[in-house]
Parts: C-alpha cells; sequence; structure tokens
C-alpha cells in the first residue's frame, strides 16, 4: 500500500529529509526567484542524477521520433524544468494563490461547467501532467469554487504528510485512492461537486488506446464515473507561459457522454494536442508507453473499433 508500513524504510527517512531540506530552502528565497531555481536545479541537477532526463528523451524518442537528438535533449531539460517549478509552486500555498490573483479559466467549458453548477450535476474537470494542474485548482478555489481532487499517496509515507498538506493549502476536499477516499469522493459527486482529475499516467489497469499515434494503456475510471454519476467532463489545462511565472488557463468543449473507449480516446486526443503546442511543459519523465507485444496488438484493435467522439 502507497505511504503503508513498507515505506517505512531508512532510505526513504533519508530522501525525505533530503526533500524536506530542499522545499524549506527553497521557501526560503522570494517567490520570484525559488520558482526559476527549481526549475533549474531539477533540469540541471536532479533530473540527470536520478535518471529522469533519460528517461524524458527516450519517451520523447517513442513519441516525436522525427525530433533530432539536441531538440530532445533541449525538451526533456524544459520538461524538467517546468516540473522543478510547479513542485515549488505547490508547496508555495498562499504565496501561489495569491499570485494567481483572480484569474479564471477562459474557454467553451466555463460555461458548461456555471451551467452543470446552476443544475446541481456532478463536474469532471479533467487535465494531464502539463504546465502546473494546481493553477486551475487554485484559481477555481480563488474565485470560491469548491473543488476536490482525486490523488495517489506517495510511496514515501514521510513525504506523503508534507505532500498533502501542500495540496491542501490550494485547495480541498482532497480523496486519496482506495476504498475509503474513494467512497467520500463518490459521496461528493453526487451531491454536485467539482472535482478535478489527472489521467495520463500509466495505470494498473484499463484499455489499450492511442497516444502520439502508439498504443498506450489508459484508465477508463474518468469516463465510468461520468456515466455512472451523470457528470459533465471539461477539459482543463494550465499552461505556463513564457515568462516562466504565470499561466493560461484554458478550457476546452465538454466530452461528449459515448463509451468509456471512445471518451478517453477524446480525452487522450485533447491532451495530446496541448502537448504537441507545448512540448516543454509536459512531464516526459514517466514511463507512459509500457506495453508487451500482445497489448500492442490488442491496442491497434481497440483503437480502431473506438474513435474518438467530440461535441
Amino acid at each position: 500500500m502507497a505511504g503503508g508500513r513498507r515505506g517505512r524504510t531508512v532510505a526513504n527517512w533519508l530522501i525525505n529529509l533530503i526533500a524536506r531540506g530542499f522545499v524549506g530552502s527553497m521557501l526560503a528565497l522570494p517567490y520570484r526567484w525559488r520558482v526559476p531555481l527549481a526549475g533549474w536545479l531539477m533540469a540541471r541537477v536532479v533530473g540527470p542524477l536520478a535518471g529522469y532526463s533519460r528517461r524524458a528523451r527516450a519517451s520523447l524518442a517513442l513519441a516525436l521520433p522525427e525530433l533530432p537528438e539536441p531538440e530532445r535533449r533541449r525538451l526533456a531539460r524544459a520538461s524538467l524544468d517546468n516540473a522543478g517549478r510547479a513542485v515549488i509552486e505547490s508547496y508555495s500555498g498562499a504565496e501561489f494563490l495569491a499570485h494567481l490573483g483572480g484569474q479564471v479559466p477562459s474557454g467553451p467549458g466555463m460555461q458548461a461547467l456555471r451551467d452543470a453548477l446552476a443544475a446541481g450535476r456532478p463536474t469532471l474537470l479533467v487535465s494531464g501532467h502539463i504546465g502546473n494542474y494546481d493553477a486551475f485548482r487554485g484559481a477555481l478555489a480563488n474565485s470560491g469554487l469548491r473543488i476536490g481532487a482525486l490523488y495517489r499517496p506517495a510511496n514515501n509515507p514521510w513525504v506523503n504528510v508534507h505532500y498533502v498538506r501542500a495540496m491542501s493549502g490550494i485547495a480541498t476536499p482532497l480523496f486519496a485512492r482506495g476504498r475509503e477516499g474513494l467512497g467520500a469522493m463518490i459521496r461528493f459527486l453526487r451531491g454536485g461537486g467539482v472535482l478535478g482529475v489527472l489521467f495520463d499516467q500509466h495505470p494498473p489497469s484499463g484499455v489499450v488506446l492511442r497516444f502520439f499515434g502508439r498504443p498506450t494503456l489508459t484508465t477508463l475510471s474518468v469516463a465510468e464515473l461520468a456515466l455512472k454519476y451523470n457528470a459533465l467532463v471539461v477539459p482543463i489545462y494550465a499552461l505556463r507561459r513564457a515568462d516562466g511565472l504565470h499561466f493560461d488557463l484554458v478550457t476546452e468543449a465538454p466530452i461528449t457522454h459515448a463509451s468509456p473507449e471512445a471518451m478517453m480516446q477524446a480525452l487522450s486526443d485533447s491532451l495530446e494536442a496541448r502537448v504537441r503546442a507545448n512540448p516543454g511543459q509536459w512531464l516526459w519523465a514517466h514511463k507512459r508507453w509500457r506495453l508487451d507485444a500482445a497489448e500492442t496488438s490488442a491496442g491497434t484493435e481497440a483503437a480502431a473499433e473506438a474513435p474518438p467522439r467530440r461535441l
């Protein structure tokens, strides 16, 4: 179990000490300095030492094989820089929220969200590990909206304590993956709640769809929740601006209720378009494509049978 007794090792205790020291030292700096410095350290020090740079380049080679190696290296560094910035932004709590100010997301999904709130209909705001997804949570919380989030507890139980505290400083409620957390999340949704969800990591189970033209194991849980509880599904993104400190918060038209496979393919297509437009902001270090030969064959058939459908 994530964060359970098996995670209480000497190695994890030491990792937590390093993590707390890093975060504490960054938070001692002014906001405008700490964010770019955290990005630089992740891209130039932590990422290479931890093997994240190599993994990011490998993912880029799979998804965008036409890119020359120097460009893949540049994008891998940019991706890790964004990840470092996002971590320290999320740990900055009240300063991060103040930096967002009164900004609210734009795009056609916002009117659909307002209509759903007025009707008491549940809403799933769906995004991926691009830019900083905590920015849209924080901006909506600043506007007075109660927005929940589903999260996976950290495997390191000591890290999990301050990880959850940091997320709670952006917006609540939070729902941990697991029986108790899922039960509370469902009650929240059934009451007309708004829930932020990420779907772009390799899941323990799912179906094989297409992402960047490649077979990719994808969870169906978002679409299944939407269909079961008649929830609105809105793609939403917090994309980092060129200054590295501010964001464009954008929503897209809601995803049409259809088969779970078709809905998730539509969400994957939406995310892919955003990543192609902002390739330095997605978390390429995550091993998104992990399939054996049997899954690859099945994925080709699944993708052919479940074309994406959108409003």
